[in-house]
């Protein structure tokens, strides 16, 4: 399951990539607060946290807004 919400993000991240690295972190994390599911984010937010293996940087980057907008 993990790995499949790793994937997912890194979609998510290579999606919004034509944002811009300036954009593209604030369209990652208001995409995965829209349509993941509470659960889904609480995962891959701890995910980030034991060190986040496996995302690619811009997907990290949205992860952690995702992150800093819970705190």
């Amino acid at each position: 399951m993990l790995e499949k919400l790793i994937a997912n993000a890194n979609q998510i991240g290579k999606f919004f990539r034509a944002q811009g690295e300036a954009e593209a972190p604030a369209a990652i994390a208001d995409h995965l607060r829209k349509f993941w599911d509470p659960v889904m984010r609480a995962d891959i937010v701890a995910h980030l946290e034991r060190g986040g293996a496996g995302l690619d940087p811009l997907a990290r980057k949205g992860v952690e807004l995702l992150r800093q907008s819970k705190a």
